[in-house]
């Protein structure tokens, strides 16, 4: 089958009005709940009170009924005694005990609170007179009958269902939530918890959208996956649209051969759109079928989030009609420049956390296939078509991912990589479950310039001086004479080379690394692993030029592992941690210092002064001794300080 193009691709705001101006079309039906099942459910009609609330008068408050009028005149120096009430039919002069709650007797019109009550000989006195109705919960004081208690297509909240109750209604008719089809497609799709073998790719696309269909309070049903079929993509979605409002078709949405979404909605109804200009989330297609709207969903998993953000839950909301509320928005600085094609509106992950007093939005991945960041992501960076990206310093707005509250506890970790930082941030949450470290992987020397320019609260750092054989202080005081930092002792490492189990090509160090057979995986520039293996090959005297793959870079311990872990190289120099996670095979190079080196605001702010203790703590040592390859010796003590 040919390839297919595109047609003509449509602007995001554009394609979503157009798509949800035919979602006017459905009407849900309606249905009976128990109040105490109805939590953030639409209601169908508007709710009127059954009843008062309350239906009697009953006491504020602990102490005494009596008739106001027999307390008129009492003062401190002329109180007024009242006896037990003993014949309700002549109640003049009396009072009668009277708990929060109780029901007023007829023949009282005021309560008089028990700290201002004083015992006498049986009966009472007072010395302030009552007013008439005094700490007095009336008939109706909160909702009168007939009321109008909610209007039809209010959200019910938790209190909603209360004042519900209290009006004397035990259900509630409320709008069926929306039914939304969910059709994985693909011959190489497998089920979640399935082996999969190479060139199949597990499906957890479907779960993620029945997940954010189920927060925009619709029913989500997952259907087996279809082969890349149009007849049998035609017949599932006949299907699927007999018994629900909405369907979404994951994958076969983009311009490939196997991709039959856009024919298959052309064939069965109308064709909307084909193609979003917006980036992750491009392929998406939108159509109507037998009345009903039917979304392609890219199948690259943070494209069908960007869609199901901007195009299904907005949907969704107008099914119910019960309006979509935009995400919470902050300003932020973006720390260095981001660039972004014209045409096309971006959506960039970033992760949040305030620097002394600018919050930073540091960016993260930027492929559609990775899912991990949006797990790491505190919110989105919308770059417009029309810009052709942001520049270093300039504030933008983010769209919240995570509470306001969440970021501005976030500790910022820019530098060198090592699994460290994510045992103390596990260790950090323990403590403290609202904090949170951001880990951006930028290299020791990354770090050291982010710290320079007060992009972050702290950094890794592991740089070999080699004029000296010093770690990290010698490049600090270079790279920030006139920083107020302090440098924190982490841990000390293993460096060597990663090789495949049983060593296959019997290197025995990084003098082997010019064997013109082996192909070696590098670390990035500036990266204190990338300046270890320049000493260590300029101390043997090799050109750098004879290793193959010294070009190979990978910004992390674990990509390198994986690279030889997967084939694509023979050797790597990293941490033996690393090595023992992916069952490789580790030839020690020599032990290296992984310092934290923190910001003096930071350190002296009550966060970092938490983060100290858990780095000093036992428990963060044991942790990272049953890693392997790490020594805690002298973890957590001062190596240097400026101001």
């Amino acid at each position: 089958m040919a390839r297919k193009r595109y047609l003509k691709k449509t602007r995001l705001e554009e394609a979503r009005e157009l798509f949800l101006s035919r979602v006017d079309d459905i009407s849900l039906e309606e249905e009976e709940v128990a109040a105490s099942q109805a939590l953030h459910r639409i209601t169908s009609e508007p709710v009127f009170a059954r009843i008062s609330s309350p239906h009697y008068h009953g006491s504020a408050m602990d102490g005494i009924c009596v008739r106001a009028e027999d307390t008129f005149g009492a003062t401190e120096f002329s109180p007024r005694e009242l006896a037990p009430l003993t014949d309700e039919a002549n109640p003049e002069g009396c009072f009668a005990y009277l708990d929060t709650g109780q029901a007023l007797p007829p023949w009282a019109n005021a309560v008089i609170m028990i700290e201002k009550v004083h015992e006498r000989d049986g009966g009472v006195s007072i010395e302030e007179a009552a007013t008439p109705w005094q700490n007095v919960r009336l008939v109706g004081e909160d909702v009168v009958a007939t009321e109008l208690l909610l209007p039809r297509n209010h959200r019910l909240r938790p209190y909603d269902l209360g004042a519900v109750l209290a009006a004397g209604h035990t259900t509630v008719r409320v709008k069926a939530r929306p039914r939304v089809a969910i059709i994985p497609t693909g011959d190489e799709i497998t089920g979640p918890g399935e082996k999969a073998r190479p060139g199949e790719i597990i499906d957890f696309n479907s779960t993620v959208l029945g997940a954010m269909v189920t927060e925009s309070g619709g029913s989500p049903v997952i259907s087996a996956a279809v082969p890349d079929d149009p007849t049998l993509l035609k017949q599932a979605l006949r299907d699927a649209l007999r018994d629900h409002h909405l369907v979404a078709l994951i994958a076969g949405s983009s311009a490939g051969e196997h991709d039959f979404t856009a024919e298959v909605i052309d064939d069965e109804g109308d064709l909307l759109v084909h193609g979003i200009e917006v980036m992750p989330g491009k392929p998406a297609v939108l159509g109507v079928v037998a009345g009903k709207p039917v979304i392609g969903v890219p199948g690259y998993p943070v494209s069908a989030i960007v869609v199901a953000r901007e195009i299904l839950q907005p949907a969704l909301q107008r099914l119910q009609e019960a309006g979509f509320a935009p995400p919470p928005t902050v300003q932020a600085v973006a720390p260095r420049k981001i660039p972004s094609r014209l045409g096309l509106e971006e959506f960039v992950r970033v992760t949040l956390g305030r620097v002394e007093d600018r919050l930073m939005a540091v960016p993260l991945a930027r492929g559609a296939g990775v899912i991990s960041t949006m797990v790491r992501a505190d919110g989105f960076l919308r770059i417009p078509g029309t810009v052709e990206g942001i520049n270093a310093g300039e504030e933008v707005d983010i769209e919240l991912l995570r509470s306001p509250e969440e970021v501005e506890r976030t500790v910022l970790c820019t530098g060198s990589h090592d699994l460290s930082i994510s045992v103390l941030e596990d260790q950090l949450k323990r403590r403290d479950p609202r904090l949170k470290i951001a880990n951006a992987n930028v290299g020791s020397l990354g770090g050291l310039h982010a710290i320079r320019r007060g992009e972050t609260h702290m950094a890794g750092t592991h740089l070999l001086d080699p004029a000296t054989g010093d770690y990290n202080i010698p490049d600090i005081r270079r790279v920030l004479p006139d920083v107020p930092v302090v440098l924190v002792h982490c841990v000390r490492r293993s460096q060597g080379l990663l090789v495949p189990r049983d060593n296959p090509m019997g290197l025995s160090g990084v003098g082997d690394l010019g064997h013109r057979d082996l192909r070696f995986v590098n670390r990035q520039p500036g990266s204190g692993t990338r300046v270890l293996l320049d000493y260590q090959l300029g101390r043997l005297g090799i050109d750098a030029a004879t290793v193959q793959g010294y070009e190979h870079e990978e910004f992390t311990h674990m990509a390198v592992a994986v690279a030889v872990a997967s084939g694509l190289a023979d050797a790597g120099l990293g941490i033996r941690s690393a090595a023992d996670a992916l069952g490789l095979d580790f030839i020690p190079v020599g032990d290296e210092q992984y310092d934290l080196l923190l910001l003096r605001s930071f350190y002296k702010s009550p966060t970092g002064a938490t983060l100290l203790e858990v780095l000093r703590s036992e428990e963060f040592k044991l942790a990272m001794q049953s890693l392997g390859g790490y020594d805690t010796g002298a973890t957590g003590e001062i190596f240097h300080e400026q101001n």
